[in-house]
């Protein structure tokens, strides 16, 4: 965590009011040990540590020995416990001041090969999640949802709203990532409106920071591992799909916005409103790596196809929630660059 200190100094400046309002909170957190979650629980952390408060959080996880030693910093810190279990069926015991539900496995993989287990996963999940935080009322509770809930956005529509009421195909076993999610907000909102716990939701969009996976499916992420490893940055489509993308602390500020005063039942679209099309993507990568690296488009254009286009409005998390983007796409490269580098073996 050393080398994210400014970031986690951003994060407690911009959401310190907020995070007070958990000063003394006993939190439940799922998913915590990956990308979403290893920021939140570094930011409660360094609240700690700087701020005087004194958050306690429950982790479930699959493999807490795996985490601790990716991040001895977190997992050893006081008020960290680590619990380890599945989200379908694990339930400790005790009372919540407040629920946070961000286990989804970010695996293209699964969602290609076990449909099925990733519907489970998710809304067996979010039903567990639950059942623990109506133990302690109608308490805060974050879903961490997705901006694949929509399905396809349209050509003609830039900035995607969360009120547009498309979906994904329900026929396609490919939608099973985004229909779980669906299912899981509609849990939440029987839950809030049966008087359970206060779930409000976050759909998240696409994310660059220090964690994220690199060499996976994520297309950012394999353009930061081209450049880190010196070679020419390879985009394996064509280049023209839209994308956009906020920095890691400017997310985790968000989710805390989201937290302490996302109104019940609601959702807030989190990511970033500056689109950039994979190949000014690459353009931007190459820039931060320095000097500048070689691109390579090994797709073919097609005229024919449509532009994929992943791109949120986030007017309703900046006017209801006074949320904002700090950290532009150039600066976000730039740090996430710098974070690896540091982080790899000498």
């Amino acid at each position: 965590m050393i080398s994210l200190v400014s970031d986690l100094n951003d994060v407690i400046g911009d959401a310190e009011a907020d995070i007070a309002l958990f000063r003394d909170a006993r939190l439940y957190v799922t998913g915590g040990t990956g990308f979403i979650g290893t920021w939140f629980l570094a930011s409660i952390v360094h609240a700690n540590a700087r701020l005087g408060t004194s958050i306690r959080v429950d982790i479930l996880t699959r493999d807490p020995d795996g985490f601790a030693r990716r991040s001895p910093a977190i997992a050893h810190a006081a008020g960290i416990t680590l619990i380890r279990g599945d989200v379908r069926r694990s339930a400790p015991g005790g009372s919540y001041d407040a629920v946070v539900n961000a286990a989804t496995p970010a695996s293209a993989a699964l969602n290609e090969q076990h449909p099925a287990e990733m519907i489970d996963t998710i809304v067996a999940g979010q039903q567990a999640t639950l059942a623990v935080a109506a133990r302690s009322g109608a308490i805060p509770f974050l879903f961490t949802s997705s901006g694949a809930i929509y399905g396809p956005q349209p050509v003609d529509l830039t900035h995607i709203p969360e009120d547009y009421g498309g979906g994904p195909d329900p026929l396609q076993p490919r939608s099973a990532y985004h229909e779980g999610k669906r299912l899981a907000e509609l849990l939440g909102a029987i839950a809030v409106a049966e008087g359970g716990p206060s779930v409000r939701v976050g759909r998240l969009f696409a994310f660059v920071g220090p964690y994220l996976p690199i060499g996976t499916h994520f297309a950012v992420g394999n353009l930061l591992r081209d450049a880190l490893a010196d070679g020419p940055i390879v985009i394996t489509g064509d280049g023209a799909a839209v994308r956009s993308y906020l920095y890691a602390a400017d997310m985790t500020t968000w989710l805390w916005g989201i937290l302490a005063r996302g109104s019940p039942g609601r959702a807030y679209n989190v990511g970033s409103e500056h689109a950039v099309s994979i190949s000014e993507l690459a353009g931007a990568v190459s820039r931060a790596s320095g000097p500048d690296r070689r691109i390579e488009v090994r797709g073919r254009a097609d005229a024919l196809r449509p532009v994929d286009r992943y791109v949120p409005s986030t007017a309703r998390a900046r006017e209801e929630l006074g949320l904002r983007e700090r950290t532009s796409l150039d600066e976000a490269l730039r740090r996430t660059l710098h974070w690896h580098r540091s982080t790899q073996p000498a």
